[in-house]
């Protein structure tokens, strides 16, 4: 996310500031499965080495037919295998699974539901025009909502933290970008009363930490380990009846002859169903090469980082962040339910190199998730240790702070930076729930359910959901277009 020094630009939504250089698009090419080897292990994933439902199998043969057959593990598949058993416990689901358990971009992520509740007015707006932007911004605040009472109603162990997250504003050009966008939103008639503004620099350097903050916009947020959640939904649907088989790569899903149902093909037999709903996210294109160029797979880094004594036990940060600088943004999450370790994320300035290393060969490294320890991106996160950052790294004592491991995960990036739900055009029985922009977070404990009252008759405003979030020919045909043109301005 760049922000022109005349301050004329206005910031991009919460989740969607890492756009892709055409050059370094795989763009309408074939995209890739998960690695069948080889991939990394993120932290979440370290964590949890012993957890039975690491290499789950129902069974040692796996089942024939189904009434539902759900591909992917991750947040999205768990939540629909749920709701499908919740809505009818008669119904047989299986839950497949390529690698691990929750090995995909839920298992890699930095571990935040940071809902976009006020700053992707402005850019949703210009795309979706007034109403939608003001829907896509309520639904976040309603998945926010959610993902919380579920946590709390169901005590889940997941590290749970919700308190303040802060927009941290680096430059006076950035303040004056978020300035932009709030009016707009406010004069639209949004409700900025959940939003703490400071724009007083003092004030803002005092409560972010941040040497150099020029103001900070605070709201409701929350950070947790998101594996952990995920497992509790997949135990609470494995009580229901569900089947999960891991290490189950699905190579295609045919169609059977006179008949509306349909094959899917894994490497360990065919099973026969009514329905599959694709959970896949950034591997959509793999199975439906309908959506090649509308889901995009991008590479992204997370950084584990130990803290010094100066930002660790009563003087642990308090709150998580995306700060934002002119040439790009980290988010922080500083583990406050956990072990205190801060994770760090986003769009930093060094991502080009990422994105130039994966250009040299975009069809293998769109989707290789096996890269730790990437320098480049390191060494831009240490920036934040810097006299523009938290500053631990210049005037310190005790331990210095330790840049411990990295690690890689595949974000799903649509081309409109909107998630696509709904039923796969031409194809009755196959449906959708993917394109999440690395901000599943905070959409997916809507969509999910939104999905199933679709798959269970319900019409679209039975979901609840923005109604450009549905997923239509014309929307992926546009997406499509987009990249094409993308790709013809840039050559």
């Amino acid at each position: 996310m760049t922000i022109p020094a005349n301050g004329s630009a206005t910031l991009r939504p919460v989740g969607t500031e890492h756009d892709v250089d055409p050059q370094h698009s795989i763009g309408l090419r074939d995209a890739g499965f998960p690695l069948a080897e080889g991939a990394c292990l993120s932290g979440w994933l370290q964590g949890v080495r012993r957890d039975p439902l690491i290499d789950f199998r129902s069974s040692k043969e796996l089942p024939q037919e189904a009434d539902a057959v759900v591909i992917g593990s991750g947040a999205t598949g768990t939540l629909v295998a749920l709701e499908l058993l919740k809505s009818n416990p008669h119904r047989k689901v299986i839950l497949l699974e390529a690698r691990e358990f929750c090995s995909g971009a839920t298992g890699r992520n930095a571990g935040h539901c940071r809902p976009d509740i006020w700053r992707g007015y402005v850019k949703y707006s210009q795309e979706f025009g007034k109403e939608q932007a003001m829907k896509i911004l309520a639904n976040e605040q309603e998945t926010y909502d959610k993902l919380k009472a579920y946590i709390m109603e169901n005590k889940v162990d997941c590290e749970a933290w919700f308190g303040n997250t802060l927009d941290v504003m680096t430059t006076d050009d950035i303040v004056a970008a978020a300035a932009q966008n709030m009016d707009a939103f406010k004069d639209a008639g949004g409700d900025a009363s959940g939003v703490n503004v400071i724009l007083d620099p003092e004030q803002a350097e005092k409560i972010s930490r941040v040497k150099g903050a020029r103001a900070v916009y605070g709201w409701n947020a929350a950070t947790l380990y998101p594996w952990k959640l995920v497992a509790h939904v997949a135990q609470e649907a494995l009580d229901l009846g569900l089947q999960l088989h891991t290490w189950t790569p699905v190579s295609t899903v045919e169609g059977v002859q006179d008949s509306s149902d349909w094959n899917v093909k894994t490497s360990r037999g065919i099973i026969r169903t009514p329905m599959v709903v694709h959970a896949t996210n950034a591997y959509a294109p793999a199975l439906l090469p309908e959506t090649k160029g509308a889901i995009e797979p991008v590479p992204h880094m997370c950084n584990r980082v130990y803290p010094p004594p100066a930002f660790a036990g009563s003087s642990a940060l308090k709150n998580s962040y995306c700060i934002i600088f002119p040439d790009g943004n980290y988010t922080v999450n500083p583990r406050q339910g956990g072990d205190g370790l801060l994770l760090v994320g986003g769009t930093p300035p060094n991502l080009q190199h990422l994105l130039d290393y994966v250009a040299e060969d975009p069809v293998t490294r769109s989707v290789d998730d096996g890269l730790v320890n990437f320098d480049p991106v390191t060494q831009s996160v240490k920036r934040l240790g810097g006299e523009k950052g938290f500053g631990w790294d210049v005037n310190g004592f005790g331990n210095k702070a330790f840049y411990d491991h990295s690690w890689s995960g595949i974000i799903g990036e649509s081309a409109d930076m909107l998630p696509f739900i709904g039923a796969v055009p031409r194809k009755p029985g196959q449906w959708i729930c993917a394109g999440h922009n690395g901000h599943g977070m905070a959409r997916i404990f809507t969509c999910a359910p939104g999905l199933v009252k679709l798959i269970n008759g319900g019409d679209w405003a039975s979901t609840g959901l923005p109604e450009c979030f549905e997923v239509s020919e014309g929307r992926l045909l546009a997406g499509r277009a987009k990249v094409a043109l993308r790709l013809e301005s840039a050559y």
